[in-house]
C-alpha cells in the first residue's frame, strides 16, 4: 500500500519577494503535515514534497492560487515509507546552480519534446544526446548512447559545453535530466550561445519512465532521485539502490559486499576519500542509529 504521495515540480518565473513566499509556503506545508525540500530564488521555485494525498494537493493548490504559479505542473509518484523526514524551505541565488549570469529559461529555452516523441529524436544519428546530471547519477542509469560529461556538479557543465560543443557547426542537441530543470537551464545556455536546434525532454526522465512502456524504452538502469527512495525505474517503481550514509551516493548489493563497505561509515566510492577521524564520527553516528532501531525509534539523521 502506498501511503505517501510525492510531487516533484519546478517553475522558472520572476519572484520579487522570495523571503515572504518562503514563510507562507512553510506555513502551508506545516499545516498539512507535508515534508520535503523547497528551493526559492528570484528566478523561480524547485521542489519535491511528500505527505498524505490530501495534504500534498492542498499545498499544490495553494501554490497555483498564486498568479506566478497558476500554470504549475508536477510529477506524481507514490511511496510506502516517508521519503523525507523534515521540511526545508530555503532561499537560494539559483533554484538549480549553474553559476552563469544572464541565463533565463523563462525568456529563452530549447524546444520541449514529449516522452512519446523522445525515442525518435535521440535515435537520430545526427543528434547529440547529453546527460546533464552528475556522474554518480549517470552511473546507475541513462539513455542508450547518451554522452556522459562526467561532471561532479551541475556548475561544471558550462565549461564542458564550451570545450566540447562547436557552436559554429550548429549541432542538433538533445539534453535530459531527472525532472527537467537542469536540462531546461542547459538548453537556455546553448540557445544564448547561439545554437539553433536544442531540445530537452519535457518532464525529464521521471515523466519518461512514467509514460513509456518498458519494452519500448531506451532507458537503461535506474534513475537516481534526491529522497529516501534513492532510485526509481519504469512506472516509477522504487528501485534496489540504497544510500551510503557517509557520502550520500547510491549503493547496490555489489557495493555492500565489498570489504570497503561498512554501514553508515564507508562504501567503495568514499572509503579512500575520508579520514580516520571522519570514519570515527560516522561510526559513532551509526552506533546511535543502531541503538535507536533496537528501541523501535528512528534516529534523526538516519
Amino acid at each position: 500500500m502506498s501511503d505517501y504521495l510525492v510531487a516533484a515540480f519546478y517553475k522558472f518565473t520572476k519572484i520579487e519577494d522570495p523571503a515572504k513566499l518562503q514563510a507562507s509556503i512553510e506555513d502551508c506545508c506545516l499545516e498539512n503535515d507535508v515534508r520535503g525540500i523547497v528551493l526559492l530564488a528570484s528566478e523561480g521555485i524547485n521542489s519535491t514534497i511528500a505527505g498524505s494525498p490530501e495534504g500534498v494537493r492542498n499545498v499544490l493548490q495553494f501554490l497555483r492560487d498564486d498568479a506566478r504559479f497558476s500554470e504549475l505542473t508536477w510529477k506524481e509518484s507514490n511511496a510506502s515509507q516517508a521519503p523525507f523526514r523534515k521540511l526545508r524551505v530555503r532561499l537560494k541565488k539559483e533554484i538549480v546552480t549553474m553559476g552563469v549570469d544572464g541565463i533565463n529559461p523563462d525568456r529563452l529555452v530549447g524546444t520541449y519534446v514529449k516522452p512519446e516523441k523522445w525515442n525518435e529524436l535521440i535515435s537520430d544519428p545526427n543528434v547529440i544526446v547529453i546527460d546533464t546530471r552528475n556522474d554518480y547519477e549517470v552511473e546507475i542509469g541513462t539513455f542508450k548512447d547518451a554522452i556522459n560529461p562526467d561532471i561532479t556538479s551541475f556548475g561544471e557543465l558550462p565549461k564542458w559545453v564550451e570545450e566540447n560543443i562547436d557552436i559554429e557547426e550548429q549541432p542538433r542537441v538533445a539534453m535530459f535530466c531527472t525532472g527537467g530543470i537542469r536540462c531546461e537551464k542547459s538548453t537556455a545556455l546553448l540557445k544564448e550561445a547561439g545554437v539553433h536546434e536544442v531540445y530537452h525532454l519535457e518532464g525529464g526522465i521521471l515523466k519518461y519512465l512514467e509514460k513509456m512502456e518498458e519494452e519500448l524504452s531506451l532507458w537503461d538502469g535506474q534513475c537516481f532521485v534526491f529522497d529516501e527512495r534513492v532510485s526509481v525505474g519504469h512506472g516509477l517503481e522504487v528501485g534496489e539502490y540504497e544510500l551510503c550514509r557517509a557520502c550520500r551516493f547510491p549503493i547496490c548489493d555489489k557495493d555492500k559486499s565489498s570489504p570497503r563497505y561498512r554501514e553508515g561509515i564507508s562504501c567503495p566510492r568514499c572509503h579512500d576519500q575520508t579520514s580516520d577521524e571522519q570514519k570515527g564520527r560516522f561510526a559513532e553516528r551509526q552506533k546511535q542509529i543502531d541503538l535507536a532501531r533496537q528501541h523501535g525509534t528512528q534516529h534523526l539523521v538516519e
